[in-house]
């Protein structure tokens, strides 16, 4: 491990926030002013949740064959973007107006088949690339397709390099393994997941990787969601029927870790907000041994 004391700071932030459900101009809206609000802040590098835009399906339940069940999959279908496509425009267009590296989590769709899909923008608003979720968990599995592996990038940048590892891919070491022979130094962790574990999770990457890990979760109530019957959350109906509208159904726990496993900022199981820590700019390197296993 080689350091460079004389390395500069760099701010960086996760958002903890909820999409706007099935109202993906709204959600890109409340992204747009929370970036801004990031940027203003003096962020230069800004990470969503996963599946911030197109919302992550809580809950849901798309797997019986009726009518009612086919309109509930079109309506998260809708709420789904084109990459390329008009609001990856428009994601890029935010991106240059506040001069940040923006690492968007988005539901995408080619044809019928969704993906959950991390993306990239740099400073001078280009679209540098995505990251498909190789493996979905559990029931996301009935509704999002798998990533074939061939989009797992880390962008070489002027503040680092940058690259995303999506909720469950965290614990497939291999994944990991191919990200650190990569070099990555802000390992970016989009998560929906909200569990006691998750914070020990993070701080074994750091410093398995050597690296920066940022995890972002949104922060979710029930009147998050489109209410019952149009949609449901509980398991069973008098668990439904008992959810107030304040009630949370995610709880974040969005936070920041230094590469020696230190936690800089968060976890955050309270609210909605920004988790905001200032990092080394390039401050750990670590060399790998190639054994020619990732081309």
């Amino acid at each position: 491990m080689e350091t460079d004391s004389s390395a500069s700071t760099l701010r960086v932030t996760v958002v903890q926030a909820s999409s706007v459900f099935h109202d993906t101009p709204a959600t890109i809206d409340k992204a747009e002013k929370l970036l801004e609000q990031a940027a203003g802040q003096g962020s230069k590098l800004i990470l969503f949740p996963e599946a911030f835009i197109g919302g992550y399906p809580r809950g849901s339940n798309y797997t019986d064959r009726t009518l009612k069940a086919k309109q509930k999959f079109l309506n998260y279908h809708a709420s789904a973007i084109k990459v390329p496509g008009p609001e990856v425009e428009r994601l890029a267009a935010m991106a240059e107006k506040h001069k940040v590296y923006l690492v968007m989590g988005v539901i995408e769709k080619e044809g019928y088949t969704l993906y959950c899909t991390v993306l990239f923008f740099d400073p001078n608003g280009h679209y540098m690339g995505k990251h498909r979720k190789l493996m979905p968990t559990a029931l996301e599995r009935l509704l999002w397709g798998f990533g074939d592996g061939s989009t797992l990038p880390v962008y070489d940048t002027p503040i680092g390099k940058i690259g995303s590892v999506i909720c469950w891919e965290n614990k497939m070491p291999l994944l990991r393994t191919a990200m650190y022979a990569k070099g990555i130094q802000i390992y970016c962790a989009p998560t929906a997941f909200d569990g006691e574990t998750w914070p020990a999770t993070m701080t074994h990457v750091a410093l398995e990787g050597g690296c920066f890990v940022l995890s972002a979760n949104q922060f979710c109530r029930r009147k998050d969601y489109p209410p019952p019957p149009e949609y449901r959350i509980s398991a069973t109906d008098q668990e439904e029927e008992n959810m107030l509208p304040e009630t949370v159904v995610c709880r974040g726990g969005s936070m920041i870790v230094s590469p020696f496993g230190k936690i800089l900022a968060g976890p955050n199981w309270e609210e909605e907000g920004l988790v905001t820590a200032d990092i080394g700019k390039l401050v750990v390197t670590i060399t790998i041994l190639n054994l020619n296993l990732f081309p």
